[in-house]
C-alpha cells in the first residue's frame, strides 16, 4: 500500500478533503488542526471527502471525518459528500453507520480548487493518543455498534491518559 496523504483545498467555502493511499493516525494531529482552521472560517458552506484514491483509512481518520460531518450538520449545512467506488471503503463506511452523517456516492467530480498536500508533522506520543481517543469517542457516539467495537480501546487509552496515582505507603 502507498503511504497515506491528506490533500486539502477550498473554493468559496466549499472544502475538498482528498485522502490518498493508506491514511493512518500519524497524520491525525495535523488533520485535526486543519479541521479547526476550516471551521474557524466564516465562509464554510460544505465539505466533500474524495476517497477515490484511498487504499485504506484507519479508524482514527474515520473518527475525524465523522467529527467534520457532525460539526457541519451542527452548523446547519447539508450532509457532507463522500466519493468512493472502492467496495471495501464503502462497506466500512456503511458498517460504521456513516450514512447517518454523510452522503456516499461513486461519482467523480472536478473541483474549482486543486487540493494540495496537507503539511503533516509527526505528532508526539501524548498528542497522538489524545487525538486517537477523541476520534474514537466520536465514532462511539454515532451508534451502538461503534460503541461496542471501540469501548475497550477507548477505556485502555483513557487509562493511559490518566496521571499516575501515588501509591499509599505502608507504615
Amino acid at each position: 500500500m502507498q503511504s497515506g496523504q491528506i490533500m486539502v483545498g477550498a473554493h468559496k467555502g466549499i472544502y475538498v478533503i482528498k485522502l490518498t493511499g493508506d491514511v493512518r493516525l500519524n497524520l491525525c494531529t495535523s488533520f485535526d488542526n486543519f479541521i479547526n482552521d476550516m471551521f474557524a472560517h466564516n465562509d464554510f458552506k460544505d465539505v466533500i471527502f474524495d476517497l477515490h484514491d484511498a487504499e485504506g483509512v484507519d479508524s482514527t481518520t474515520l473518527g475525524l471525518v465523522a467529527k467534520i460531518a457532525i460539526r457541519a450538520l451542527e452548523r446547519g449545512c447539508r450532509k457532507p459528500l463522500a466519493l468512493s467506488t472502492d467496495k471495501g471503503i464503502r462497506h466500512l463506511l456503511d458498517a460504521m453507520g456513516f450514512d447517518a452523517l454523510i452522503e456516499i456516492s461513486g461519482e467523480h467530480r472536478n473541483y474549482r480548487t486543486q487540493p494540495k498536500p496537507l503539511q503533516c508533522k509527526t505528532p508526539d506520543e501524548c498528542a497522538a493518543r489524545d487525538k486517537v481517543l477523541e476520534a474514537h469517542r466520536v465514532l462511539m457516539s454515532m451508534n451502538e455498534y461503534n460503541a461496542e467495537t471501540f469501548r475497550d480501546l477507548v477505556h485502555s487509552l483513557e487509562c493511559e491518559s490518566e496521571p499516575a496515582k501515588p501509591t499509599a505507603r505502608m507504615h
